[in-house]
């Protein structure tokens, strides 16, 4: 197993149970202890700092192991999304990959589904069907 496969194997770990009541019970109860605990400390800056190091600690490590599972999650999702399209007769193979257009390739066939849409809107209206299949 490589460092990328352990790596994703932590991630998803972390990111299932960081999500978890007990974990969230967890760190209320560290929360908890540092606030009961600043009369003895005098709340010094030694005993604030304890606190904003640990969180920043938790919170910078967090993003990087939560994104790694997101940028897995989406991944996942967008090829069986894709399998959907190639799997569907009649369906535009042509927007498999949309996630690696450019912004104006994107707004444009975004335009082309949205006057799609108003023209179903129009023969509605008209007591037409709207789920006919037309090419874009």
């Amino acid at each position: 197993m490589n460092i990328s496969e352990r790596f994703s194997d932590f991630s998803r770990f972390i990111s299932n149970y960081s999500g978890r009541p007990v974990t969230f019970i967890l760190a209320c109860t560290i929360v908890f202890v540092w606030f009961v605990t600043g009369p003895l400390f005098s709340f010094s800056d030694t005993w604030q700092l304890v606190i904003n190091t640990g969180t920043t600690i938790v919170t910078f490590m967090m993003v990087f192991l939560i994104q790694n599972t997101q940028n897995r999650d989406s991944e996942a999702i967008q090829i069986k999304l894709d399998e959907l399209i190639r799997a569907h007769e009649g369906a535009h193979n042509a927007l498999l990959d949309l996630e690696e257009l450019t912004q104006e390739q994107l707004d444009a066939i975004k335009e082309k589904y949205e006057n799609l849409a108003k023209q179903a809107r129009i023969n509605m209206e008209h007591g037409q069907s709207d789920t006919e299949a037309s090419a874009v």
